[in-house]
């Protein structure tokens, strides 16, 4: 796994650490991310016409339960991951043992990618609410060069994260808030707008959180 650890001004941060705590101190429930039922994103994916053994990249998942409605759903080909290897060990015991063989589950950096990196292609990259926290443009841009070496030609890219009118900070860290415009000018030619909308989602607190959401497709390379 790429280190975690992110220098500004001569300080540094762990990011890994930062996510362990955040999971291992507070109750899945409670978290300011936690969906019940991810409905947008499941209209997303189901939009795209997938097979049920198409490879789907979960970037970011932590405990998420959009893992277990896929499994429900029929697919067979998950790939997860996340930075902190709390979130995932959540998530894995959260779900049918007869299912786990389905699932990959891999621990890394996006940003500082290691073990991605000798991942194989996928037919759909997933991201709700981890981009925007990669305020840096080295983080950026180590972010969209990963999704464009992981993403096969005619595979989609899911984006949801905070819209312009969303929150300025989550979990205590500042965040990079997005439009479509954004995102395409990030993704580039190659990828094609196919629907996007504003959501609101409304956090176990009863705070609402604006969000963007996008997909797209890769169309040539």
């Amino acid at each position: 796994m790429g280190t975690p650890f992110f220098s500004e001004d001569g300080q540094t941060f762990d990011f890994g650490e930062h996510w362990n705590k955040a999971y291992q101190k507070t109750p899945l429930k409670d978290l300011g991310w936690f969906e019940e039922q991810p409905l947008p994103t499941l209209e997303l994916i189901d939009a795209c016409g997938l097979s049920k053994d198409a490879c789907i990249f979960h970037a970011g998942a932590g405990a998420t339960t959009l893992i277990g409605e896929l499994l429900h759903q029929g697919y067979t080909n998950l790939i997860v991951n996340d930075i902190a290897a709390a979130a995932l060990t959540a998530l894995k015991n959260d779900l049918p043992f007869y299912k786990k063989a389905q699932v990959r589950f891999v621990v890394d950096d996006l940003t500082q990618p290691s073990a991605l990196l000798d991942s194989k292609q996928v037919d759909c990259w997933h991201d709700r609410a981890v981009l925007h926290f990669f305020t840096e443009e080295y983080q950026q841009q180590a972010y969209f060069g990963l999704l464009k070496h992981m993403v096969k030609t005619g595979g989609y890219v899911l984006l949801s994260e905070f819209s312009l009118e969303g929150a300025a900070k989550c979990c205590g860290l500042e965040v990079f808030r997005y439009d479509v415009g954004m995102f395409q000018e990030r993704l580039g030619p190659s990828f094609t707008l196919l629907k996007s909308f504003q959501h609101t989602y409304i956090q176990p607190s009863g705070q609402p959180r604006p969000y963007i959401y996008a997909l797209f497709q890769r169309t040539d390379d």
